[in-house]
């Protein structure tokens, strides 16, 4: 696929990546700033590699867990003390464990940055990992899962999930189940932890008031005595299975949610914003993307209905669903299988491409109205490996593909448009 520029949409009005500061620290720890002072705030994204898919064998959520305990009492404090101390000066410092990287978050306003800083550090290197918020939080997670166990959304994408990837760690429940929380204890966390917590891999993104020299000291405080090296475990290619089943869960409800996929193109593939752009066309949660012009509007067959394309590491798929009255869920399936066949066959009309590729460059400018935002798409082009230079090309790339580029990407996103589906509810003729 070409990616000269082919219109003035493509040309950006002014440079994101010119706007992008790299930050090295005294200890070698690097950062991409973005210094704004219209509002007296800091916001730090983080990760480093190594989430759910490195929890121990049989215990899943330990990452989940790890993550919802970290802001819970480190160094002197308590749990109780450390979010007092977090209140008193209007800190907010959270955490989460996606399926490749273990996240974190920060932000305060300006004149706290020192404070700040500090109680970071305390999360991401001394958290106590105490016995009582150890069973509270994990309780928690527990009460959740078990509100989720017969809702047909939670059912339906589990089984999905367990089959898609079956085998591998992108199959397991990144939260855990009911045997697997009970079965971690403290040692698996501080064994966890000290896996994935470390410099090798640590990627950070700041946006606010502080300048260059003010931040790199800050990172070596707050990140400087992890360990340099990780201990993650490799983690193997997902191969997507199940295409072409149908795997009905019965959940005695009137409606039934419909999840649907197959494997779809990585991140690194030449045709990886082709296919974004087709899967855009197929269902990307616009009024006039064919799922719901054919689904919802022209036969009332449900409310929602989307498509989208997910990337791990070491993985993709195309990925979508709805929800249906149980007698209507064959007919939905069946409209579904016609417009991705119909995709894969001919690809889009010339019209749906050139709407796709506005829409595609045009809302991206919403991803950086607020500072949290812009940390957190700085942060999402390093984990994905992208260099900050993407900032500017990444809509010069989608003006840029052409119908013989989305034909393509529409056979190979596609192939025979055969599905695996999973239906939670009491489908009639599935």
């Amino acid at each position: 696929m070409t990616v000269a520029l082919k219109s003035s949409e493509a040309a950006p009005k002014s440079s994101r990546a010119e706007k992008v500061r790299k930050v090295v620290s005294p200890g070698g720890i690097e950062a991409w700033l973005v210094e704004d002072y219209a509002v007296p705030l800091v916001a730090v994204e983080f990760a480093v590699k190594g989430g759910a898919s490195q929890d121990p064998p049989g215990k899943a959520g330990a990452a989940n867990l790890l993550a919802g305990l970290l802001d819970e009492g480190a160094g002197p404090y308590d749990s109780e003390g450390f979010h007092r101390a977090l209140d008193e000066d209007a800190i907010e410092i959270s955490f989460s464990a996606h399926r490749d990287n273990f996240h974190g978050r920060m932000q305060t306003l300006s004149r706290n940055v020192p404070r700040a800083f500090e109680l970071l550090r305390l999360a991401v290197n001394e958290a106590r990992l105490d016995a009582e918020p150890f069973d509270r939080v994990r309780a928690q997670i527990s009460a959740g899962l078990r509100r989720e166990a017969n809702e047909p959304d939670h059912v339906a994408s589990r089984v999905f999930r367990e089959i898609s990837y079956a085998g591998h760690p992108y199959g397991l429940p990144a939260r855990g189940d009911l045997d697997t929380l009970h079965a971690l204890d403290r040692d698996d966390l501080l064994d966890l932890r000290g896996k994935v917590l470390a410099r090798e891999s640590l990627k950070i993104a700041v946006v606010g008031a502080i300048d260059a020299p003010a931040l790199a000291a800050r990172l070596d405080e707050a990140f400087g005595a992890l360990p340099r090296a990780s201990l993650i475990a490799p983690t193997p290619a997902a191969v997507f299975k199940g295409v072409g089943e149908r795997i009905v869960a019965e959940v005695d409800v009137p409606q039934s949610t419909i999840r649907f996929g197959r494997p779809g193109l990585e991140r690194a593939d030449p045709d990886f914003f082709a296919a974004m752009v087709v899967n855009h066309v197929l269902g990307g949660g616009v009024f006039s993307a064919r799922l719901f012009r054919e689904v919802r509007e022209k036969r009332g067959l449900a409310y929602s209905v989307y498509s989208q394309i997910l990337t791990y590491d070491h993985g993709a798929m195309v990925y979508g669903g709805t929800s249906t009255k149980n007698e209507r869920a064959a007919e939905s399936m069946a409209v579904i299988k016609e417009e991705i066949a119909s995709l894969a066959a001919d690809g889009p009309s010339e019209e749906e491409l050139e709407k796709a590729k506005k829409y595609l460059i045009g809302s991206y400018a919403l991803r950086f109205d607020t500072s949290t935002k812009i940390a957190a798409q700085l942060l999402a082009l390093q984990t994905d490996g992208f260099g900050v230079e993407h900032l500017d090309a990444r809509n010069a790339i989608i003006a840029a593909v052409t119908m013989d580029d989305a034909r393509r990407a529409a056979r190979r996103l596609f192939g025979d448009g055969e599905l695996l589906v999973a239906v939670a509810g009491r489908p009639d003729g599935m």
